[in-house]
């Protein structure tokens, strides 16, 4: 069973795939299933974002390192730079709500620019050149850009990608 931290992050989810953006903390208490006081005891209404935010990046690096493990990490951001509809909602919802500073940094906690580096090691490690890891940097960024804001690519159009770059298929 999820622990409570877990239970809260999920109803934050679920709430905010729902179109409750943000999730108000009594909604989250009841779709979690505590008391707001265990809502608040884990987090406040501007550290509950950053939450849900901080465990997806958690999600993806767990499963670009592993895929890294096998010489395949580029094909798995291109592949995982094409949610699916639960999580391109959740993402939609996240981003609505993510504040964007007055000198233009997005306000999200230091573990994604911290991933973003370490994923940028990761692909110029596994193409062996910093211009093509780039490249590939750059297409899943537009592939997660345009399945946002509108029709999400296939799974073909992202195989054709990772043919058209040569890349190992991975387990994606």
């Amino acid at each position: 069973m999820a622990d409570t931290r877990d239970q809260i992050l999920d109803a934050a989810e679920r709430l905010l795939i729902a179109g409750k953006v943000p999730p108000p903390l009594h909604a989250v208490a009841e779709e979690a299933g505590v008391s707001k006081g265990g809502v608040l005891y884990h987090f406040t209404t501007a550290t509950l974002l950053h939450g849900v935010v901080q465990r997806a990046v958690r999600l993806a690096d767990e499963r670009l390192t592993a895929a890294a493990a096998q010489g395949a990490m580029a094909a798995a951001w291109l592949r995982l730079s094409v949610p699916d509809d639960q999580e391109r909602r959740l993402f939609q919802a996240m981003l609505s709500m993510v504040k964007v500073t007055a000198v233009g940094d997005l306000d999200l906690p230091a573990e994604v620019g911290e991933a973003i580096e370490r994923w940028d090691r990761m692909l110029e490690a596994e193409l062996g050149d910093p211009v093509r890891a780039r490249v590939v940097r750059l297409v899943g960024d537009g592939l997660l850009f345009t399945a946002l804001t509108a029709q999400p690519p296939g799974a073909a159009d992202v195989d054709a990608l990772v043919a058209h770059f040569g890349l190992p298929l991975g387990v994606e």
